[in-house]
């Protein structure tokens, strides 16, 4: 039975949780156990690998972070809850797809418990309703194993949305669980997410070990 680590982080800012998800990734060997970490992020815009600044319509004060991940630009906020899956993807068996799958179906049976319809699509990775977005995903692979993940809109401020092309959409609509009306909060929505991306996983009877509520230490040599 394979062990899966649990973190909730609260609110940190971006930067530092990124280099974390890298040096875990860079450091990891066959005996690490997988981890997922909750949390939000003081507000920032990052963009991908591949993106265009041309979707970076009015950044105005909002910092602006290129990072290693896939997809375009995005915003991460208060009231946004990040899944950051950290999978060794060859150990378990799970292929990229599967994995994204994985993200977008656990957000569409969450909103399902509330009568919510929820899809995702296949030219946009993510979780809409009615062509509307509520979850975004960005994913790297590296040395077999996932970092980064998913961007869950809990209770965001949207307007700040229009100073980007979300995902590099123009006219992208956003909205969030709040809006849906489901009645979750940051911690509710974690709670009952967690589940639903275990069974996608096909991991549902892994043993779950509640982590510091912390970023993990590294050694410095």
């Amino acid at each position: 039975m394979s062990e899966i680590a649990i973190r909730s982080l609260g609110r940190q800012d971006y930067e530092p949780v990124w280099h974390a998800m890298q040096e875990f990734t860079n450091t990891r060997d066959a005996n690490t156990a997988d981890e997922i970490w909750f949390t939000e992020h003081n507000p920032v815009f990052t963009l991908g690998v591949n993106a265009s600044r041309e979707h970076l319509l009015a950044p105005g004060d909002i910092p602006v972070v290129q990072v290693d991940r896939g997809g375009q630009v995005t915003y991460h906020g208060p009231g946004q809850l990040m899944i950051y899956a950290l999978i060794d993807l060859k150990r378990s068996g799970i292929g990229i797809r599967p994995l994204v799958t994985a993200l977008e179906q656990s957000v569409v049976d969450l909103v399902a418990e509330h009568g919510v319809q929820a899809a995702s699509r296949k030219d946009a990775p993510g979780v809409y309703v009615d062509g509307v977005k509520l979850a975004s995903v960005g994913l790297r692979i590296r040395r077999g194993s996932s970092f980064h993940g998913m961007a869950l809109n809990v209770d965001v401020d949207t307007a700040v949305f229009s100073r980007i092309n979300p995902c590099g959409f123009s006219n992208m609509q956003v909205t969030d669980l709040t809006r849906l009306g489901t009645g979750h909060d940051m911690d509710s929505a974690q709670t009952q997410l967690l589940p639903y991306f275990l069974k996608h996983l096909g991991l549902s009877d892994s043993t779950l070990n509640i982590g510091p509520a912390e970023l993990p230490r590294f050694n410095d040599d």
